[in-house]
């Protein structure tokens, strides 16, 4: 796989870097604020900026959907923001969200459908809302808290609710990106074209290359995927 077809994501927090990333070779951003918690979701001012300017320059951008820091386990509250957040994303023209939601289950964390469903219902009714043709959805890594066995059978069950790729480290946070290859190999090879492997965390511009040819991912995702000036 040649360099000019890997689709780099660059990971943004708020605008401040967005026009050297694109300058630089991407041409999708995730659009978060608080990156220090991992993402949360940034303000519709931002988005709307953020998403004019990267159409403007040929980039397309997916917007976190996320309340707070801390864990993926959402109360009735929380949920409600996060529809409300999809719709208002959606109003400024994001191309897509990201989002993640657990449940707890026997000491472990567990795919919380029921969650999923209302996310992606918010985004098919905002898509409708806004004729918007289709809204792009990344699952973030709120999959890599989920025990390995857990992961495959969520893949099919993302994959039937529409989801369009799934971010993974494919391993622990903060292992070399090059020890999880081969788990990020099998995640692919399960989701057969049904939704993208995102590989992410610890891909940097530096790296890329040997990561997407040993994955066989068509994409990749990182803070430091594209070389700022």
């Amino acid at each position: 796989m040649g360099d000019t077809e890997i689709l780099r994501e660059f990971c943004a927090e708020n605008f401040t870097n967005v026009p050297a990333a694109i300058a630089a070779g991407a041409r999708r951003i995730e659009l978060c604020d608080n990156l220090a918690e991992s993402g949360t979701t940034p303000s519709f001012g931002v988005i709307e900026h953020t998403v004019a300017y990267a159409h403007a320059h040929g980039a397309r951008v997916m917007t976190m959907i996320r309340p707070r820091g801390g864990d993926f386990v959402y109360g009735e509250d929380e949920l409600a923001m996060m529809e409300a957040d999809v719709f208002s994303a959606c109003e400024a023209e994001t191309d897509g969200i990201v989002f993640g939601c657990l449940r707890e289950e026997d000491g472990a964390y567990a795919l919380d459908v029921p969650a999923c469903e209302r996310i992606m219902s918010a985004v098919a009714a905002a898509d409708d809302a806004f004729e918007m043709g289709g809204v792009d959805v990344t699952f973030h890594m709120a999959f890599d808290a989920l025990p390995a066995a857990a992961q495959l059978p969520a893949i099919d069950t993302l994959a039937q609710l529409g989801v369009t790729r799934i971010l993974t480290h494919g391993g622990p946070a903060g292992t070399p990106i090059m020890d999880n290859v081969a788990r990020l190999r099998e995640l692919t090879e399960h989701a057969a074209g049904r939704l993208i492997i995102l590989p992410g965390a610890g891909i940097t511009y530096a790296n890329v290359d040997e990561v997407v040819r040993a994955v066989g991912a068509p994409e990749a995702h990182g803070t430091k995927i594209v070389r700022l000036a």
